[in-house]
């Protein structure tokens, strides 16, 4: 094993199988909690290491069968991929011991590591996916159209808390230049510390792919550069999990579920979840004809059911993993991305021969347009999936193209809430004039101009003084939210107070009514965050519910303006990296983190750094990642992540990158083994 200066490892082995090992070795290595947290997390085990403040997603994880689902999954893999992703998992079981030996959080909490199963890889990616489908927010329409009314659902027609942010774009060769393509972009999720993504290489006699892993999950399924290929995904949009409405009879420890011709049984049994330094709980498990029951409407009595293509078809699509590396050609990744499943994904890939290819991979169901909005009735046959999936052609492009979650003529009949078009547009725009994948990361510019029209429309005769210097302020701002700028942090004070003063009225009043679902589900359920992650629709759509935004709006501005200053946009903007606190050592590196890392962006702006005006203006999420893949030279790729390779605080790869992540640099991606630094070990072996 190699590694360059910023500590990435660079893998080399004679069969790709025992390159998988070697991968997992390294990610026990550097990420031995991150890797057991996983585990735990696909398992319904977290509460057992941590306490009672993760039973909540051990009893989601365990009535919807993730880790039976990964097992399903696994034995439906073709041998060559079984034996592959159980190199993976053998590798980590390698590593494990030692690797944790050396992390803080298994000496704080008493613990020691497991044994990774050979399918806890398919498990691992099932917890990060399974919240990033669309049936968290199918409750929050529920609950919208149970309080205010099935017309108001459109005031909330944007993604849900977990959905966007993520950049993808793709520049054809220019034959003026000799320059090949360039694919470069951002994915946005959650902030955990340490990151989701592993910058690594990949390297044996088939194949040299250097790109970002899932630490726990072998090979490179969303980022990587092949040498002659390089490909980069961003969220579908896609709506393909649903969720049923079920009726359920008992009879002793016997359940029968309602379905078109009658009651029919179900599955049911139960399950032990242990709590570190508390009582051990109970579980009841029951799995309807169309999926695990993950919930119950609390006011209704009624079960909720989760159907999702990978329960439905015993597949995530990993047999598309071992191909896509090794491909050669933009056919190539298409052909092995073919088979994919969940989650479904926009593709970008072009090639050295300057082919440069647009598609959607995985599975959307065939099914009635109800399915998309709420939970349906699941005796009712008209909401039965049909057993067809929605699939789209790969599409050659001969000019600039760019996906950001927004609603586009390859994904616009595959789902229902898109991400506003503002980031899609402002980079179309940024690339027309010949601006620097940096600069195209880091714009600032705030998308929306909703809010900023409703300061223009005020009257500013009545305000106060301050109150007028304030709006007369904000017209006149240019609209980036830049760290540095005051005019930014006014504005986002206003903001804030505004999705305030709407959430408290009267017209909106019913959603504060108690909410019917697991507090698991609150980032998408809890009225307050929904309206400031929606502002702009609630805006425009209150008039329609008989109530006036002037009003609001300006006593937002009274209350901002009798307040003290707000300062600039970095001071309340603060990066807010998500970890379970569990060491103190580690506890001390992330607080200095929230304290003192300030950001530019916004949720709308193409550094889509967000918060929840009206909540926080904290940022949880956004880019875990940076890219530029170079089609001329691989050795002139960037690439950055937030924080480091490594997930132990006393690793000087910790969070070496945060510095220069925070301010929008990257670093190169290096591919002469000569310049790296050899890790000595009795197997380790040199290209």
């Amino acid at each position: 094993m190699h590694r360059d200066r910023w500590g990435v490892p660079h893998l080399w082995a004679d069969t790709a199988d025992e390159l998988a090992r070697w991968q997992g070795r390294v990610a026990a290595t550097d990420r031995a909690w991150q890797l057991e947290v996983e585990r735990w997390r696909a398992e319904g085990r977290l509460a057992a290491h941590v306490g009672p403040t993760e039973l909540d997603w051990d009893r989601f994880a365990r009535r919807a069968r993730l880790d039976d689902t990964a097992r399903r999954c696994f034995d439906r893999l073709t041998p060559a991929a079984r034996r592959w992703v159980t190199a993976y998992a053998d590798g980590v079981n390698d590593a494990l011991p030692a690797g944790a030996a050396a992390a803080p959080e298994f000496a704080a909490t008493g613990g020691t590591p497991g044994r990774w199963r050979p399918w806890t890889p398919l498990g691992v990616f099932l917890v990060q996916h399974i919240l990033f489908g669309t049936f968290p927010q199918k409750l929050w329409h529920a609950h919208v159209a149970a309080t205010l009314g099935p017309h108001a659902r459109e005031l909330f027609a944007v993604e849900g808390p977990g959905g966007s942010g993520s950049n993808a774009w793709a520049l054809p060769a220019d034959p003026t230049t000799g320059r090949g393509p360039v694919i470069a972009g951002d994915p946005h999720r959650l902030l955990e510390l340490p990151g989701i993504y592993q910058q690594i290489r990949l390297a044996c006699p088939e194949f040299d792919v250097v790109g970002l892993a899932f630490p726990g999950v072998p090979g490179l399924p969303h980022f990587g550069h092949a040498g002659d290929v390089a490909w980069a995904v961003t969220n579908a949009m896609a709506d393909y999990q649903d969720l049923y409405r079920e009726q359920l009879r008992r009879d002793g420890d016997r359940v029968v579920v309602r379905d078109a011709d009658g009651w029919v049984p179900a599955h049911r049994h139960v399950e032990r979840i242990e709590v570190r330094g508390g009582a051990t709980e109970t579980v009841e498990v029951i799995e309807t004809p169309r999926g695990p029951v993950v919930d119950h409407d609390r006011h209704t009595g009624e079960a909720l059911s989760l159907r999702t293509p990978a329960r439905v078809t015993e597949s995530l699509g990993f047999e598309a993993l071992l191909p896509l590396l090794r491909a050669r050609t933009a056919d190539d990744v298409a052909d092995a991305l073919r088979g994919w499943v969940e989650p479904v994904n926009s593709v970008l890939v072009a090639d050295r021969h300057g082919t440069v290819l647009q598609l959607v991979a995985g599975l959307v169901p065939q099914r009635d347009d109800r399915c998309r909005r709420e939970p349906v009735p699941g005796w009712e046959p008209r909401y039965r999936w049909r057993g067809d999936h929605a699939t789209a052609k790969p599409v050659e492009v001969g000019g600039p193209v760019v996906c950001a979650n927004d609603r586009r003529d390859d994904t616009a009949h595959l789902g229902v809430d898109f991400a506003p078009p503002h980031r899609a547009h402002r980079i179309g725009e940024l690339l027309a004039d010949g601006v620097a994948e940096p600069t195209v990361h880091t714009d600032t510019l705030l998308g929306s101009t909703v809010l900023r029209g409703l300061l223009a429309r005020l009257d500013p005769g009545p305000l106060s003084g301050p109150a007028r210097r304030l709006r007369d302020r904000l017209t006149g701002w240019d609209g980036r939210m830049a760290a540095d700028s005051t005019d930014a942090g006014a504005f986002a004070a206003w903001r804030a107070a505004l999705v305030r003063h709407l959430s408290a009225h009267p017209a909106l009043a019913p959603l504060h009514s108690p909410g019917g679902y697991d507090p698991l589900f609150a980032p998408w359920t809890d009225p307050l965050a929904r309206i400031g992650h929606a502002v702009e629709g609630v805006v425009a759509g209150l008039p329609r519910l008989g109530g006036a935004v002037e009003p609001l709006a300006v006593a937002a501005l009274e209350e901002v303006a009798a307040g003290d200053p707000p300062g600039p946009w970095g001071r309340r903007h603060l990066l807010h990296p998500l970890h379970l606190g569990v060491s103190e050592v580690v506890a001390d590196r992330v607080a200095a983190m929230r304290d003192g890392t300030a950001l530019g962006g916004d949720t709308n702006c193409v550094l889509s750094t967000s918060s929840v005006p009206g909540v926080s203006d904290a940022c949880w999420r956004g880019p875990v990642a940076r890219y530029v893949w170079d089609l001329t030279d691989r050795a002139a790729s960037r690439w950055i992540v937030p924080f480091g390779v490594s997930g132990r605080p006393d690793d000087p790869h910790f969070a070496d990158q945060l510095p220069l992540w925070a301010t929008g640099g990257l670093i190169p991606v290096g591919t002469d083994w000569h310049t790296l630094t050899l890790t000595p070990h009795p197997e380790t072996r040199t290209p």
